[in-house]
């Protein structure tokens, strides 16, 4: 346990200035979109643009991937926020048996064409990237966040469990990377999803109960 200690402190010792501000960044996001603040946008890329820098230096490239899709649906969000703030959202529902087949197809299907992908390396633009020594493990943190955030788009429950099994397995990756702060920032993100489950879950059986009562 010493041990273990001791090469945690030696790690955050050596943390860069980079991944201070990207943790920084992606800590102030989540706060901001707790209140429903629109600033939760440009922090976000912020973070988000400074984390694809740090993990691709670590060839963590499905993790990567999976932060450039975030990037995308940040700013898809922001433009989003402007455009229709005011409108009633989308309800929380629980996912229909369909909705289940395509998070799975998503979750194994996308599981199995990342590694083969990270297995191998490949060639982007200029850019030549090395086989991945950790390919099945990084495939599957970016395979089953991508099946979250589709049903997080969706405004479906299960989302938070997608997010979150991602989340227990991107954290040891993190911390054998080497990024301590990015494994802290992701226990802190698992948390939030817990309690963003029970949340939702309160706010469906309320809005459940409203429809019961008005009819």
């Amino acid at each position: 346990m010493h041990q273990l200690m001791q090469l945690l402190m030696e790690q955050i010792k050596a943390t860069t200035p980079i991944e201070w501000i990207a943790v920084a960044m992606s800590v102030a996001e989540v706060l901001l979109a707790r209140i429903n603040n629109v600033w939760l946008y440009p922090t976000g890329i912020i973070g988000t643009v400074l984390g694809i820098y740090l993990l691709l230096n670590v060839h963590l490239y499905g993790e990567s991937l999976l932060n450039v899709y975030y990037l995308v649906m940040s700013f898809y969000g922001w433009y989003y926020w402007l455009k229709k703030k005011g409108e009633p959202p989308v309800k929380i529902t629980w996912s229909s048996r369909t909705e289940w087949v395509v998070t799975l197809s998503i979750t194994f299907i996308g599981w199995a064409i990342l590694y083969a992908i990270l297995n191998h390396g490949f060639v982007f633009w200029r850019f030549n990237f090395p086989p991945s020594n950790v390919p099945i493990w990084d495939a599957f943190v970016s395979s089953s966040a991508w099946a979250g955030m589709w049903l997080l788009a969706r405004r479906k429950i299960e989302n938070w469990l997608l997010l979150n099994l991602s989340n227990v397995f991107a954290v040891p990756l993190l911390f054998y990377k080497h990024l301590p702060l990015f494994g802290f920032l992701t226990i802190f993100l698992f948390v939030i999803g817990v309690w963003g489950f029970i949340d939702w879950i309160k706010i469906y059986n309320k809005e459940k109960s409203s429809v019961l009562l008005a009819a």
